[in-house]
């Protein structure tokens, strides 16, 4: 019954990250401002180029070292289940938890779709080591080769 138990749980987070992921998407372009306001947008200042690190493409998203960290310690404890569980159930859960991190983050799916090789400039500058030890565990030359959403 665990097994069980595991596969619903995981199948309602993908189900709930999708969902927050669609809706993300589908108000922030597609979507004009409201009328009545002042025409400005969060989600842009979350998009602009960093004029800092000078390794950020422009339009992707200027990502804090604690956030950093945080998708760090994410990813550490998820290794030892990647490892057992295999490449397959390990790509589904590092989609989801990539997701639930960029919600979490100023809701920046979208700029990390557009430049997925962003989760690895942030895990090889703050974490190598998870880094490595993820690549190896999900079979993947890097991670952004994981990252199908």
């Amino acid at each position: 019954m665990p097994h069980s138990r595991w596969i619903s749980r995981s199948t309602l987070l993908l189900a709930g990250v999708f969902a927050a992921a669609a809706l993300t998407a589908c108000g922030s372009e597609s979507n004009p401002a409201p009328t009545g306001s002042s025409g400005s947008t969060t989600a842009s200042a979350t998009t602009t180029p960093s004029g800092t690190a000078g390794t950020n493409k422009p339009g992707t998203p200027e990502i804090s070292d604690a956030a950093a960290a945080q998708l760090c310690d994410m990813i550490r404890p998820e290794l030892s289940n990647w490892r057992v569980q295999g490449p397959t159930l390990g790509k589904i859960g590092l989609n989801a938890m990539v997701h639930e991190w960029a919600l979490r983050n100023g809701g920046i799916n979208g700029a990390v779709l557009a430049d997925k090789p962003v989760i690895d400039r942030l895990t090889t500058k703050s974490c190598p080591d998870v880094h490595k030890q993820a690549i190896e565990a999900l079979g993947v030359p890097d991670l952004a080769a994981g990252l199908a959403f």
